[in-house]
């Protein structure tokens, strides 16, 4: 039975999710190795690392902006292509500071234009009552991506070297992007069928086609419309949007860059003992992410709830046992209830994102790359900040000059990002709306 073409690009992108967390994942890898191995300090390395999402921040917007006048078909391929072929010319010598760093950038730069692309294909293909499941899948593959990583690039390492790691994320992205340009394409539009074409040719003209639909078709384009900056700059259920995406991403960024940390430096845990169970939080996301896609799509066409009420609730009940679960990750010192605590955490954060990350297209489904910039831009501040903030707490409180830290000392750690979330889903039920509010 052949595959719905809605359902092959829902699939699609959620490939692009789950490689696109392989990269982050695989490159962390593989540059600690080689830093280690050469002797480079701290400071230097936390600079390497960070360097990625100061690129990828510059370029949330942009992408937004780029998906709604070009078409998110073709910012998605031409991000896939720059971000891998930088990655395959990537140095394995640590010592090359300033090259990683511009590399690094690049690739966040690149990346920044992925999700707004996403969510305005997703916009234009997925029907309303099928949004929160296909927006949930294609996002849950991030979490497969990122356990897939910490299982699989560690032996890749191991057997071939670091720069094995850089060649195969280049190679899966040069892969995907051939898939791109072979199946997806544009919705069919009845005054141009032949705009449901893939390949180079029709991709780009597509884009010059374009610049004509707006006069065809009175101004129905969505590539054409103009785009309202203000209205969507002060619009409270945009900034209940973006204050849940900070949230989330604080939380997220904290546990996925510290944890291991907590493990082996508060808990006295080895992570190569642990083995598969140091992969269950991200593997429960993944679950929770597309289990909460499913009740919404439930929910909203048996009109058990409106949309509203459906966002609305999927949001707060996610957001608060997430909130439980990270205060209370302190108070177990064994491996099992910690990982217990973070997989709550992390699967129910999850499952709210069947609320406030698929609202950008109940509220401007026009528009929704554009909204998703703005928000994914304060997702991405809040990783800078909180992992940075989360190193500054925990040198703190040392007493003295060992690396170890007492569980007692992380109170603060996961305590900030459980308060936020409270905060945030307050915020939500006030604000929030799942109707259209932009034409």
């Amino acid at each position: 039975m052949k595959l719905p073409k809605r359902y092959m690009i829902v699939l699609l992108t959620f490939i692009s999710t789950f490689i696109c967390y392989v990269e982050r994942v695989g490159f962390s890898i593989a540059y600690t190795v080689e830093a280690d191995a050469a002797g480079i300090n701290q400071s230097i390395k936390g600079s390497i690392l960070s360097t990625f999402y100061y690129g990828y921040a510059c370029s949330q917007v942009a992408g937004g902006w780029a998906a709604q006048k070009v078409g998110g078909r073709c910012v998605l391929l031409v991000s896939f292509m720059l971000w891998s072929l930088t990655c395959g010319f990537v140095p394995t010598d640590p010592n090359h500071v300033i090259v990683l760093v511009i590399a690094r950038f690049l690739v966040g730069m690149a990346q920044g234009f992925i999700f707004p692309s996403i969510h305005t294909v997703l916009a234009q293909w997925v029907q309303p009552h099928e949004r929160s499941r296909c927006v949930s899948l294609a996002t849950s593959g991030m979490y497969l991506g990122a356990a897939a990583g910490m299982l699989v690039l560690p032996s890749l390492v191991k057997l071939s070297g670091p720069r094995s790691v850089f060649l195969a994320e280049a190679a899966l992205g040069a892969v995907w992007s051939v898939l791109w340009l072979n199946y997806a394409s544009d919705p069919p539009l009845p005054e141009h069928p032949k705009s449901n074409a893939a390949g180079f040719g029709q991709l780009f003209s597509s884009i010059k086609e374009s610049q004509k639909i707006k006069v065809e078709n009175g101004g129905g384009s969505i590539r054409s419309a103009k785009i309202p900056w203000k209205s969507i700059l002060v619009s409270l259920p945009v900034w209940a949007i973006v204050v849940n995406n900070f949230t989330f991403h604080y939380a997220l960024y904290v546990l996925m860059n510290w944890l291991p940390t907590y493990f082996e430096k508060g808990l006295q845990l080895s992570l190569q003992e642990m083995g598969f169970y140091k992969m269950i939080p991200f593997l429960n996301m993944f679950i929770f992410s597309n289990v909460g896609g499913v009740i919404a799509d439930h929910l909203i066409t048996k009109r058990i709830l409106s949309v509203t009420g459906t966002r609305k609730f999927l949001n707060t009940i996610g957001f608060v046992v997430a909130s439980v679960a990270l205060v209370a990750l302190p108070i177990f010192h064994t491996s099992g209830g910690a990982v217990f605590c973070s997989s709550m955490a992390l699967g129910f954060l999850a499952l709210g994102r069947a609320g406030f990350a698929v609202n950008h297209m109940d509220i401007a489904p026009r528009y929704a790359g554009i909204v998703m910039g703005v928000s994914n831009t304060a997702g991405t501040l809040a990783g800078i900040i909180g992992v940075d903030f989360t190193g500054r707490l925990l040198e703190a409180a040392k007493t003295d000059n060992s690396d170890l830290l007492s569980p007692e000392s992380w109170k603060s750690v996961f305590m900030i990002p459980g308060v936020l979330c409270i905060i945030s889903s307050l915020g939500f039920l006030l604000l929030s709306t799942g109707e259209r509010i932009f034409d």
